[in-house]
């Protein structure tokens, strides 16, 4: 499964990046402050309309090679940014990160040293949730310590900035993501359902930026969203759908109130 090119060891950190300059100079920043510096950083400009790409150029010119800079011809959207970074990727280990979100320095190194230790495919962590600022709200969501794909049908636990996929054992088109809402669940689900296990770091090492949104708007999306990935990627039954579908929505609430 893997790549000729494949460098060993190394981290291939996909970031999807559209108008992205309030962050993406921290982000850049972060990402060379990791304790693991076996990686390449792959930032893939989705034609932002903003400073972005100049941000990203002069960060090249600061830390050299180990940034990659792909511009794309038109907007495409996150999954297709994300596809074709994948595409790109020519390390051992694949990780995403949203330009942002947070990650704390030991990120990369904590879970290169789990995925070989379980000699997994898959593998995630706990995230905490921040404000606007990136600051800790104090709502955690913990990993699992293994996830199937009947068991992540009523949990969305595995949030993107937080996995780390083996490309000896996945290949890219596997990891690649849907043109659809929620792609990302989606591609979860699609990688869980071949058989695979994702086994979870429970260490809160990303900040998962989230600021303030309509909860009605986001509630009606998000079930939208869920109930379309049953029945089309899931490929559930009106009536397992619903099953799953119980299960989800009482622990998203659950996880709004503790």
């Amino acid at each position: 499964m893997s790549s000729p090119e494949m460098i060993q060891g190394m981290v291939s950190i996909v970031v999807p990046v559209y108008n992205a300059g309030k962050y993406i100079g921290e982000t850049i920043d972060m990402v060379m402050g990791q304790t693991y510096d076996n990686f390449e950083l792959i930032l893939v400009n989705d034609c932002s309309k903003d400073d972005s790409a100049s941000v990203i150029t002069k960060k090249q010119a600061h830390f050299g090679d180990v940034i990659r800079l792909i511009d794309l011809k038109e907007n495409v959207g996150a999954a297709t940014a994300r596809n074709t970074g994948i595409d790109a990727a020519k390390g051992e280990y694949l990780a995403f990160l949203d330009a942002d979100d947070i990650w704390l320095p030991e990120k990369l190194s904590r879970e290169v040293a789990f995925i070989r230790e379980k000699d997994a495919s898959f593998i995630f962590c706990s995230y905490e949730f921040g404000d606007e600022n990136a600051k800790p709200t104090g709502k955690v969501v913990k990993a699992l310590n293994s996830i199937t794909f009947r068991e992540a049908l009523s949990r969305t636990v595995i949030f993107t900035s937080t996995v780390l996929f083996d490309l000896k054992k996945l290949t890219k088109d596997e990891i690649h993501m849907p043109l659809i809402e929620s792609e990302d669940t989606a591609t979860w689900w699609s990688i869980l359902k071949r058989g695979n296990v994702a086994y979870g770091l429970d260490e809160i090492l990303v900040i998962y930026r989230r600021p303030a949104k309509s909860l009605s708007s986001n509630k009606f999306k998000a079930i939208k969203r869920i109930w379309g990935l049953y029945r089309n990627i899931a490929e559930l039954s009106v009536i397992e759908s619903a099953r799953y579908f119980v299960g989800w929505a009482i622990r998203a609430t659950l996880r709004r109130i503790i």
